[in-house]
């Protein structure tokens, strides 16, 4: 076995470990969940038991990480995370996130225009939580027409017609988390004035 390969086995069962503390689990419960014996998980976490594909199969599922990050990838240990930008719509969408399914994280990068664009909305499945980063986003949603300032956020259902863009014409960027299956889970969405009457 080759060094590279040896360093990146030593370093799965401290991974393991930090991961099960993060999370507030006992070995007990690791246990019972993956059909692995308590004895060879401890072993497992303290190194002294080599990592195989079929304990890390179980684990990785229980911890909900991806395959490759239970065992260091990328090989440098760099924790960035190394993934193209999305060109769609005139925007740019910088994925955060590499666990596939659920919830996606995003940056999302709207160009400055020489004038503001006029909207046109569009429905699709899921839910949609936005945090603005730069500029003045301009969020269109069902009737209302919002400009959302920097630190401001906002969540929606993503089946009603919604439309993003630059209030003013400028750059913005922001922090999106879309979920395809419509799980809502974050701050209030937008509500519509009262109007006395």
């Amino acid at each position: 076995m080759d060094r590279e390969t040896e360093e990146v086995l030593d370093a799965v069962g401290p991974r393991l470990r930090a991961l099960r503390r993060h999370r507030g689990i006992t070995l007990a419960d690791v246990a019972t969940t993956t059909g692995i014996s308590e004895s060879t998980l401890s072993r497992l976490e303290s190194g002294q038991r080599r990592a195989t594909l079929e304990l890390l199969l179980p684990l990785a599922r229980i911890y909900d990480v991806p395959l490759d990050e239970l065992v260091g990838a990328p090989r440098t240990g760099d924790p960035r995370i190394h993934l193209r930008p999305i060109r769609k719509f005139g925007m740019t969408f910088v994925p955060l996130s590499r666990r596939p399914g659920g919830v996606q994280a995003f940056k999302m990068l709207i160009p400055a225009t020489p004038e503001p664009l006029e909207p046109e909305p569009k429905t699709h499945d899921g839910f949609e939580w936005l945090y603005v980063l730069n500029g003045r986003l301009r969020l269109v949603l069902d009737d209302l027409d919002l400009t959302l300032p920097p630190g401001e956020a906002a969540e929606f259902d993503t089946s009603s017609p919604h439309w993003l863009g630059s209030a003013d014409g400028g750059a913005v960027e922001l922090v999106v988390l879309f979920d395809p299956q419509g799980v809502r889970a974050h701050v209030q969405e937008p509500h519509r004035p009262v109007t006395p009457g």
